[in-house]
């Protein structure tokens, strides 16, 4: 990434850049054993190796995350909700809406970590309309928050027949992103999917089940988000 990439967050010393991380079980940590800080864990640790400031915000907090990463505090809050679709229809609760529009008006993030999509696909909600339900999405994060960077994710493999399904999804999302930066916004794509399958044998040694990963690879997510978010951090 070029050095003209966006930059979200305060200069101003001692203050840190706000980042919400928005999405499922996967934004909130998901473990068989409890959840321990999901891939913000890694990518907290990420950022203060690299001498940045951040912080996370949300309306969820995670109580069995570490209390401090890299001898430093470790933020607990998120805005990661269990089992939500992208936007609410019929018995399925999504996190468009309310969720998305009191967590920006509340929390004011300079970055938001966008990764949603698993529970439509796995519950064939919708499936062939999710990219445009998607599209929305994204769309109300950038009017509710125009000077945020939105870092939109492509979800990670699903261990069942229906990964067909969260790969069609996931080709759909870098089109989305590609047409609202050309109209202006401060959105970028971040390639999830492909980061999780560079270990071939990722469904024994990145995956908790068939949906969650497990402790390493939630570290593969938080690398990959950083790796996206770094350029843009002062």
């Amino acid at each position: 990434m070029s050095g003209n990439a966006y930059m979200p967050c305060p200069t101003t010393a001692g203050t840190a850049c706000a980042v919400l991380p928005l999405g499922d079980s996967i934004t909130e940590g998901w473990l068989p054993t409890g959840g321990v800080g999901g891939y913000r864990v890694e990518l907290f640790s990420k950022a203060v190796l690299a001498g940045k400031s951040i912080t996370f915000v949300g309306s969820q907090t995670s109580s069995s995350a570490p209390n401090t990463v890299q001898n430093q505090t470790f933020p607990k809050k998120h805005e990661g909700h269990d089992g939500y679709t992208i936007d609410t229809g019929g018995s399925n609760s999504g996190i468009s809406g309310s969720i998305t529009d009191q967590a920006m008006s509340s929390y004011h993030p300079n970055i938001v970590l966008l990764m949603i999509g698993t529970n439509d696909v796995n519950g064939n909600i919708d499936v062939a309309n999710a990219p445009t339900r998607l599209g929305k999405l994204i769309d109300e994060i950038t009017t509710d928050s125009p000077t945020a960077l939105v870092v939109v994710a492509s979800i990670i493999p699903i261990n069942a027949s229906n990964n067909k399904n969260a790969m069609t999804y996931n080709a759909a999302i870098p089109g989305l992103v590609s047409t609202r930066a050309a109209a202006g916004k401060h959105v970028i794509f971040v390639d999830n999917y492909a980061a999780f399958i560079k270990d071939s044998n990722y469904t024994t040694t990145e995956m908790s089940n068939y949906l969650h990963p497990n402790t390493a690879g939630y570290a593969v997510l938080g690398d990959s988000f950083y790796s996206a978010i770094s350029p843009h951090l002062p």
